[in-house]
């Protein structure tokens, strides 16, 4: 498969293939012998397919240093990737290895911080464009400052989220490496330029979804904020497990469509 937007240097040069890992996670009995996904839900938030699961029957299929569910109603079709670690390498190696097995389309879901007064807690973001502020992008494209979504994908999950009674904000995100360098400098300028939210993840799946030539998109339920140059913690909870349960069921919605 040619990847035009895979910087020359990279194209011939990396010794281990994703599809290799995934091959030998297979041969030690990590993952069990399914037909491969086309679509596959990241999902940051520990636990909410297991607590999901009465509404949402998964059947558990591989263990790859994350849990991978298969969601029984879509018959094969999506896959969980879940019980992961935070940050950006681990999380798009995993994804590598799963578009190496056959998935085309990704959709991840996250707990993630405000920049904005006027975004609270429980309100859902959903990421056209993600600020490179991580290390793992720019092994996977040119330095620019954003990478953006699949707009298709940004519709789609949009819709289905609007279908389910629930406004959404679209916009940018902020992803660091680093949540305890994170300036009231930096903070002041992002929310001067627009930018939405701030997580760990979404700026490296985008650039592997533009390199393996995939669609992907994310979708962040706000929880804590920065927007008062402060870290500050929501006093209740539950809205922002409302907008994860939210999220996950319209990210299913969208991947099981042809």
């Amino acid at each position: 498969m040619d990847f035009p937007n895979y910087p020359e240097k990279y194209k011939n040069e990396s010794l281990l293939q994703p599809g290799e890992m995934f091959a030998f996670r297979q041969k030690i009995g990590q993952i069990k012998s399914i037909r491969p996904p086309e679509g596959l839900i990241v999902c940051l938030q520990r636990g909410l397919p297991e607590r999901m699961r009465w509404q949402i029957p998964i059947q558990l299929v591989g263990r790859m240093m994350a849990d991978l569910y298969l969601v029984k109603k879509s018959r094969g079709r999506v896959a969980v990737l879940t019980t992961l670690g935070e940050g950006s390498p681990m999380i798009s190696s995993l994804t590598e290895e799963l578009i190496a097995f056959g998935a085309k389309r990704v959709i991840s879901i996250v707990w993630g911080g405000t920049l904005q007064p006027d975004v609270t807690t429980g309100d859902i973001v959903i990421c056209d464009r993600a600020l490179r502020d991580e290390g793992t992008s720019h092994h996977y494209l040119p330095h620019e400052k954003f990478v953006s979504a699949s707009s298709d994908m940004v519709s789609k999950l949009k819709a289905a989220v609007e279908k389910r009674g629930r406004t959404c904000r679209v916009g940018a995100t902020w992803t660091t490496d680093a949540p305890y360098r994170e300036t009231r400098e930096e903070v002041m300028q992002y929310q001067a330029e627009g930018v939405l939210t701030v997580e760990m993840e979404i700026a490296s799946l985008y650039a592997v979804g533009r390199v393996r030539n995939i669609e992907v998109v994310s979708a962040v339920a706000v929880g804590d904020s920065l927007a008062k140059f402060h870290w500050q913690l929501p006093d209740n909870f539950q809205p922002i497990e409302r907008s994860l349960e939210l999220l996950y069921s319209a990210a299913i919605e969208v991947l099981s469509d042809n």
